[in-house]
């Protein structure tokens, strides 16, 4: 059972930073290639950021693009997704989640391609 738990949500003015992280409960964290997506109120949930198994790889929506940084860290089965500048259009819920790709290792943006998802961290951004 592959568990997925974020934290690091929060309330944070429009120009600040956040730290979000994702712990996965996984044998081998390097078969993942991992995701960040979000839900703001009323409307769909969209992609945020994605990484290859290894790191080296990474996708970003144009609408975070050279504001946000996702990274991992195999060895400690974990994700995070820095966040800079944020907007409060960038308020949501963010969800992370992970695919296990063995023969898959380039980020995707696809929800369809996510086989486990965690509950979700809220982060508010005010005006």
């Amino acid at each position: 059972q592959v568990q997925l738990v974020e934290s690091g949500g929060g309330l944070v003015q429009a120009g600040g930073s956040l730290r979000l992280s994702c712990a996965a409960s996984v044998r081998t964290f390097g078969d993942y290639r991992m995701g960040w997506f979000r839900q703001a109120p009323g409307k769909e949930r969209e992609f945020v950021t994605a990484i290859s198994r290894s790191g080296t790889s990474t996708k970003y929506a144009d609408s975070v693009k050279g504001r946000f940084t996702i990274s991992r860290d195999n060895a400690k089965n974990t994700v995070s997704l820095q966040m800079d500048s944020l907007k409060p259009e960038d308020t949501a819920i963010y969800y992370c989640a992970a695919d296990y790709s063995y023969y898959r290792s380039r980020p995707s943006a696809s929800m369809g391609d996510y086989d486990y998802w965690g509950q979700g961290t809220q982060v508010t951004v005010s005006s």
